[in-house]
C-alpha cells in the first residue's frame, strides 16, 4: 500500500486539547465512522474507501466509486493496454505507427459543502459512477478528515483549503478532473481551477456560496426606507447560525447543547430526514451531520476566517472567475427554492463573455439540489460529464 493511501482501520485521530469534551458531546470519530457506515452501506457499486496522507501529514478521508461492469472493462484494458504496447514497439520502425491507445474515461470529483461530508452524496454515486470512477472526500477540516488549525486571515485560510485539495490529487496520481463542488465546495472548486487549470476539464457549480458581493442598502425617497434585493428567505438553521455566528464559530450551538446536541440537530434539520426519507426511516442522517459538526472546531474556523456573515464571502469570487481560462466549460446549477441568488450565475455568464458558461435552474429543489431531486441532479450532471468524454 503507499504510504500517501492508508486503510480506513488506522488509529482514528483525537481530539487533542479538545479530549475532555466527549464527556459532555455524545460524539467521537468512531460514532462518526458508524454513521458513516450505516450511509455508504446502500451503494451498490465498488466501493474504495481509505485515508489519503498528504505532504505535511494531514490525512483526507476519501471515497472512491467505480461500476461493477466497468471494472471488468477496466481489467480488460489492463491486459489491452500491454498488447498496445508491444505493438507500438513492433510498429515502430513505420513513419506513422498505427493509433491503438485505449483512453480512460476523466474522473468526476465531489467536494461537499461546509458542515458536510461524503455520506450527503448518497443518493449520486452510484448514478454518477455509472461511465466514470468518481471520487468524493470530506475537506481539510471536516468529517472525518484531519482538523488542523486555520489561520483567521480570509486569503490564507482559503489556501489551505486549496493547497490541501491539491495535495489531494497529487497524492491519487489524478492527472485531469471533472471538478463539482457544492455551496463552500464550489466556492473552493472555483479557487482551484483558477490556480490549476490544467487539472480540470469542467468545473461544476452547484448552488455555489461566496459569489456575489454585498449589495449596499440603497436608500429611496426622503423618507429613507431602505430597499433590499428579494430572495427566498434563509431556513430557521441558518438564521440561528447567524444569531451566534459573530462570538462564535458557526457551529458551536451544537458542541455546546453537550447531549442535547442530537436532538437540537434533528429539530433544525428536519429536512435531512426527509430528503433521505426513502433509504432510512430514522435518524440517521442527522445523527451523520451531529457527528460531522461535534468534533473539535477547525474547517469551520477557516470558513469563518473567510465570511464577514453567513452569506457573503469576505473575497467574492465574482470578482476572480475573469481569472479562469476563456477555455474552460463552466456548468453552474441552482435549486430553484434556494435562499443562494441564482442572479449571480448570470453575472458569471456576462463576465465570461464568449467563453462556455452555462445555468441550470432544477425545479422544486432548494440549496441541497443533490438531495431534493437526485434524479433530475444526477442526470444533469451526467450529461454535463459526457462533453468530456
Amino acid at each position: 500500500m503507499s504510504p500517501a493511501m492508508q486503510d480506513e482501520t488506522d488509529k482514528e485521530q483525537t481530539s487533542g486539547n479538545w479530549s475532555w469534551w466527549p464527556s459532555w458531546r455524545p460524539t467521537s470519530m468512531s460514532l462518526l465512522k458508524t454513521a458513516e457506515a450505516k450511509i455508504l452501506a446502500y451503494i451498490k457499486n465498488d466501493v474504495w474507501s481509505r485515508y489519503v496522507t498528504l505532504p505535511n501529514q494531514n490525512r483526507i478521508w476519501t471515497l472512491k466509486v467505480t461500476n461493477k461492469s466497468a471494472r471488468k472493462h477496466t481489467d480488460q484494458g489492463i491486459v489491452s493496454n500491454l498488447v498496445v504496447q508491444f505493438l507500438c514497439k513492433s510498429f515502430a520502425h513505420l513513419t506513422k505507427p498505427p493509433s491503438l491507445s485505449i483512453v480512460a474515461q476523466t474522473p468526476l470529483v465531489m467536494i461537499h459543502g461546509f458542515g458536510g461530508g461524503v455520506g450527503l452524496w448518497i443518493r449520486n454515486l452510484d448514478a454518477l459512477s455509472h461511465s466514470r470512477p468518481v471520487y468524493a472526500f470530506d475537506l481539510l477540516g471536516f468529517g472525518r478528515s484531519s482538523h488542523p488549525s486555520f489561520p483567521s486571515d480570509a486569503s490564507l485560510a482559503e489556501e489551505q483549503f486549496v493547497t490541501s485539495i491539491e495535495q489531494w490529487r497529487q497524492s491519487l496520481g489524478l492527472e485531469r478532473m471533472i471538478l463539482l463542488g457544492h455551496s463552500l465546495g464550489g466556492y473552493l472548486a472555483t479557487s482551484y481551477t483558477i490556480q490549476y487549470p490544467e487539472r480540470v476539464s469542467h468545473l461544476i457549480l452547484v448552488d455555489a456560496w461566496g459569489f456575489p458581493e454585498r449589495p449596499q442598502p440603497q436608500f429611496e425617497g426622503s423618507g429613507g426606507q431602505v430597499s433590499e434585493d428579494k430572495r427566498v428567505s434563509p431556513s430557521r438553521w441558518v438564521k440561528a447560525l447567524v444569531s451566534v455566528f459573530v462570538l462564535f464559530n458557526p457551529l458551536a450551538v451544537f458542541r455546546a447543547a453537550g447531549p442535547w446536541g442530537p436532538g437540537l440537530v434533528n429539530r433544525f434539520r428536519p429536512d435531512f430526514n426527509r430528503k433521505f426519507e426513502n433509504l432510512f426511516d430514522d435518524d440517521t442522517m442527522t445523527q451523520y451531520i451531529y457527528h460531522c459538526n461535534a468534533q473539535n472546531p477547525s474547517g469551520e474556523v477557516g470558513f469563518k476566517a473567510m465570511v464577514e456573515s453567513i452569506g457573503w464571502a469576505k473575497r467574492p469570487m465574482v470578482q476572480r472567475v475573469h481569472l479562469l481560462p476563456p477555455s474552460m466549460p463552466v456548468s453552474i446549477l441552482y435549486g430553484s427554492l434556494s435562499w443562494v441568488d441564482p442572479s449571480t450565475g448570470k453575472t458569471v455568464v456576462q463576465i465570461r463573455g464568449k467563453s462556455p458558461t452555462s445555468v441550470t435552474l432544477i425545479e422544486d429543489a432548494s440549496h441541497h439540489v443533490y438531495a431534493d431531486q437526485p434524479e433530475e441532479f444526477n442526470r444533469v450532471v451526467e450529461s454535463i460529464c459526457n462533453t468530456v468524454d
